[in-house]
């Protein structure tokens, strides 16, 4: 469909379109969530029923969908025009977990960040990461054919976690979801959001590859996913190098096995999640996202009878931490909807909506998160080039969480510890505690960074938070030093300091912007 149209679609028909999306992404993510991360870097073979708790018991504490209703809250209460300092309250006040880049936009705000810098790779070493890309299908579902709409709310959202790639994840799949509602062919679709992104971005360049191998073999995308692996697979988040398998938790990679989901599934609901799911990687929330744009494509009422059937019973029941639900979410969604047709030079007459449908252009300057970046080294905590000195304590086994990283805990004033590295950037992993106290990061024996580490007992254990990301060094070897300092904030119940995995890069991080004031 070309821009600057009208697009005249029935207010029913639009109804169910939102509801077809959120029903849509629900299922998905209750498909894709038993297998996240069970396979990276190769295809998921097993079953792909749906498992007979995930309704009941799991999916109503999925942050894929909690998150998103949070954030759609603040709309609701705020308008359309809500800031990042009022989507920043998601951050600081939900009682959810967090992790990756969401997890450490909330100990940036939380340390005094300005929202609109808490995502960007200075303060934000996840900010390529999926975060933005699980969480903006809110914005496009209130956004029908008006992608430029779409983009203004992302930015006020998309910075609060990510930058760059991992900003531009999300402001492509808010122009899908907006593409969804005025357009039927599924690669026209693709064609239509990949023009609300740069088209210099590594994003960019992935989905017009992905759209050669599809030209090529529109029938094995087994094959595409082949060359998109070989070609792309390489992460930069401080938990991608581990010793067996290729994690990968960036937006713009995972984003695309969204789009292989999308074009091989030659518009049947299921096939689509399916093949997506069997991509692998972070199945819930990819397969969660291919579901919410199949199902606002489809719309609700075209949904296979088995989606509509196992959701039935829970569309009433709030997604934890919110007020919203499936039904809710989307008359909300519905509302909000008509509010910006209106409000974006289209207008509401009887029983039809009609669309002045927006250009599908990108407006900005690119975003680079990291230059030339590449690991140097990876070292778990209890890596024999790591030197503790002092009273520290390993977990037992008992404490130590599947699929983390084992930490090393003091509370004593003057114990240190000494990581040699190379490079021009380190990262250390920490937790966030109600117990936790103020450390130092020393680099080269000069004080280059403090951290406070408590958080309230409501958020204790994020375990993938940081205690040190120093960037801009000199090439070359170094030494931090981390230092217990007995200090803690007023509220903590101790001033132990915990800290995991540390990994250096070479490489540059991106300047700060200038904010308006």
């Amino acid at each position: 469909m070309p821009n600057n149209t009208n697009k005249t679609i029935a207010i029913e028909a639009l109804k169910d379109k939102i509801l077809g999306g959120w029903t849509g992404k629900s299922y998905g993510c209750m498909m894709g969530e038993p297998m996240e991360y069970a396979v990276q870097g190769e295809f998921y073979e097993g079953s792909l029923a749906i498992q007979p708790k995930a309704p009941t018991t799991w999916l109503h504490n999925e942050d894929d969908l909690y998150v998103n209703m949070a954030l759609l809250e603040v709309m609701g209460d705020r308008g359309v025009d809500a800031s990042a300092d009022d989507y920043a309250k998601v951050f600081r006040e939900s009682k959810f977990m967090l992790w990756h880049a969401n997890g450490q936009a909330r100990q940036n705000i939380l340390a005094g960040i300005d929202p609109r810098l808490s995502g960007h790779p200075l303060y934000n070493p996840h900010a390529d990461d999926i975060d933005f890309q699980i969480e903006c299908d809110f914005i496009g579902l209130v956004c029908p054919g008006l992608p430029q709409r779409a983009q203004k709310i992302s930015h006020e959202v998309g910075h609060l976690m990510n930058y760059g790639e991992g900003y531009y994840a999300g402001v492509f799949l808010a122009a899908l979801y907006a593409a969804a509602f005025i357009e039927h062919d599924r690669l026209q679709m693709i064609y239509m959001a990949l023009k609300a992104i740069p088209p210099d971005c590594d994003y960019a360049k992935q989905i017009n590859d992905l759209l050669a191998w599809f030209a090529d073999e529109p029938d094995n995308w087994r094959a595409t996913w082949h060359k998109l692996e070989d070609k792309w697979n390489f992460d930069l988040c401080p938990w991608a190098k581990t010793e067996a398998g290729r994690f990968n938790i960036q937006g713009h990679f995972n984003g695309c096995y969204i789009l292989i989901g999308l074009l091989y599934g030659k518009g049947d609901y299921m096939e689509s999640i399916g093949i997506c799911t069997r991509c692998g990687q972070d199945t819930d929330s990819n397969v969660g996202n291919c579901g919410g744009i199949m199902g606002t494509l489809l719309g609700y009422r075209a949904l296979p009878q088995c989606v509509r059937d196992e959701l039935a019973p829970y569309m009433d029941r709030n997604y934890n931490f919110t007020n919203l639900s499936i039904n809710s979410a989307s008359e909300l969604c519905f509302h909000i909807a008509l509010e910006n047709i209106a409000r974006h030079d289209g207008h509401i007459k009887g029983d039809t909506a009609t669309i002045a449908i927006q250009p599908f252009n990108w407006r900005g300057e690119r975003e680079v998160s990291f230059h030339n970046f590449e690991f140097v080294e990876v070292y778990k905590a209890l890596d024999p080039n790591i030197s503790w000195h002092g009273t520290w304590k390993a977990e037992e086994a008992a404490q130590h969480q599947a699929g983390y990283d084992q930490l090393v805990t003091s509370s004593q004033p003057g114990d240190y510890v000494d990581v040699p590295f190379r490079g021009t950037c380190i990262y250390m992993q920490s937790t966030l505690k109600c117990d936790h106290g103020i450390l130092e990061v020393h680099i080269d024996g000069q004080l280059a960074q403090t951290r406070d580490l408590y958080v309230p007992e409501q958020w204790n254990n994020c375990s993938q938070s940081t205690a040190a990301w120093v960037t801009g060094l000199k090439d070359g070897d170094h030494t931090m030093r981390i230092l217990v300092t007995g200090r803690q904030h007023v509220d903590s119940a101790g001033c132990a300091i915990s800290l995991g995995r540390a990994v250096s890069y070479r490489g540059e991080v991106a300047a700060l912007p200038t904010l308006p004031s």
